[in-house]
């Protein structure tokens, strides 16, 4: 799986709740671009009862923005079923040659799973419910497993607190966070 000097973005589904945070940082080459970017959606009235699913994105914004389009597609088409649209699209990813040459990944939860979607085809559910992609990824999975492991904070303080954790520890991820839950 690729790994993108762009951003971070962590999902924690822990007792019953799953949240997803992203930090605001576009960086191109060693400049950064804009602090304040949103790198999180939450697509209404689809995924399990209606709840909604949650979508981050890491990699290129155009490329990303084309995935999301497309998953939004799929899921609508499996409302209730985000596994289900989550395969179709990394099939389609990997098959179409103008999808396969986008970079990007994404984290799709609802209130049943957590996936990472990527453009090799890989569709990943967690054993732990924590996921983290992009350059602090690594560090933001470290921090929210030890705070669920360690503490009683609620999925949104743990990727809140996480993701504060990687902007400390990556130049590519800053502190401006965006957080969605379910």
């Amino acid at each position: 799986m690729p790994t993108f000097h762009a951003t971070t973005i962590l999902s924690v589904r822990h007792d019953a709740s799953v949240a997803i945070a992203g930090d605001g940082q576009v960086t191109m080459d060693a400049v950064v671009a804009k602090g304040d970017a949103v790198k999180v959606r939450k697509l209404d009235d689809v995924g399990l009862d209606g709840a909604g699913v949650l979508v981050g994105f890491a990699g290129s914004a155009a490329d990303a923005f084309s995935l999301l389009e497309r998953f939004e597609t799929k899921v609508r088409d499996s409302p209730a079923n985000i596994k289900r649209a989550a395969i179709e699209l990394a099939k389609q990813w990997r098959t179409d040659r103008v999808l396969r040459r986008l970079e990007s990944l994404l984290i799709v939860a609802d209130r049943a799973c957590s996936l990472i979607v990527s453009g090799s085809g890989d569709v990943i559910e967690p054993t732990d419910g924590i996921l983290g992609i992009g350059s602090g990824g690594s560090y933001a999975v470290a921090a929210a497993r030890a705070l669920v492991g360690h503490t009683d904070q609620t999925p949104e303080q743990i990727v809140r607190h996480g993701m504060e954790i990687a902007g400390d520890l990556c130049v590519y991820t800053n502190r401006e966070i965006t957080v969605l839950n379910l």
